[in-house]
């Protein structure tokens, strides 16, 4: 039961990522790769700063700002340079590696006996279910953060940009301005993810964020296919269903873990799984 809900707590953590993902894919339409290297970024100033002794909550602006800045970095270049989105992330997430390792100082931190985030809330004899309520009151705050924003002005400004550029700009919109606050805002959420993932694993590695977009990219996936299936229109029922699909992807990786697959198999698990779900609409389409 407990292998479920550290799956559970997992998915949780990782919604963060997919609220930024959802923003860069399914609101501009941008392919960002920075998520690769802002996961870690999140990850490495956690890890700094927890073994600096800072407190886990004083650690959130800047792993905010740290991930905004990668994301302005992705933008600036794809706006101002004319340089291809898929490109400009690719980049960004380049130099995130040699930043984030010079950072870090050395491959991996451990974050075993440093204070986290999860053992300020000590109610339940089992620590799964403290950390669970803990990480649920987090990621309900900030859906409710983001909800909040895609319904004012802005937010519907910046949905306007994903939907029909043109049209936008002709009512006196900044679109370059919408994307690069889009991606900034989209890459900070991902930080977030390795804020809470580090201090989940309790140890934090430069290579986390290796092909960790394919697991972003596979939660707004299943969320964008029950988002059609129920019609839901509403940003925060959007919200709330990506949220569903972070936590279902990750159950669907405990159970095939739980049967018996190799663990050195999961990324190729993860990558068949996602080509799965990108492969069903396109089929019911063909017949």
């Amino acid at each position: 039961m407990d292998f479920y809900l550290s799956a559970l707590i997992l998915g949780l953590c990782l919604s963060a990522m997919s609220l930024g993902i959802f923003i860069s894919m399914k609101i501009f339409n941008i392919p960002d790769i920075t998520t690769d290297g802002s996961y870690t970024l999140g990850a490495v100033f956690t890890a700094i700063l927890l073994t600096a002794h800072w407190n886990a909550t004083a650690i959130i602006p800047v792993v905010l700002v740290s991930g905004s800045i990668a994301g302005t970095l992705t933008g600036l270049i794809h706006t101002r340079l004319k340089i291809d989105a898929l490109l400009a992330g690719i980049l960004v997430m380049t130099g995130l590696y040699s930043i984030n390792l010079t950072l870090l100082g050395r491959s991996n931190i451990p974050l075993l006996n440093v204070p986290t985030i999860f053992s300020s809330f000590q109610v339940f004899a089992n620590a799964v279910y403290n950390n669970l309520i803990t990480v649920a009151l987090f990621i309900a705050l900030i859906t409710l953060i983001v909800g909040y924003i895609l319904r004012t002005d802005f937010g519907i400004a910046m949905r306007a940009t994903g939907n029909s550029e043109s049209m936008t700009r002709a009512l006196g919109i900044n679109t370059n301005k919408m994307k690069i606050i889009g991606l900034a805002i989209a890459n900070s959420l991902t930080a977030l993810s390795g804020y809470l993932v580090a201090q989940f694993q309790n140890f934090t590695d430069i290579n986390m964020g290796i092909g960790i977009v394919i697991t972003g990219l596979g939660s707004v996936l299943i969320g964008e296919a029950l988002i059609k299936w129920w019609n839901i229109t509403s940003i925060p029922a959007s919200l709330l269903v990506v949220l569903c699909g972070s936590i279902l992807f990750q159950m669907v990786l405990a159970f095939t873990l739980s049967i018996g697959i190799d663990p050195n198999m999961l990324k190729l698990v993860t990558a068949s799984f996602v080509l799965i779900i990108v492969m069903i609409p396109r089929l019911k389409k063909a017949v």
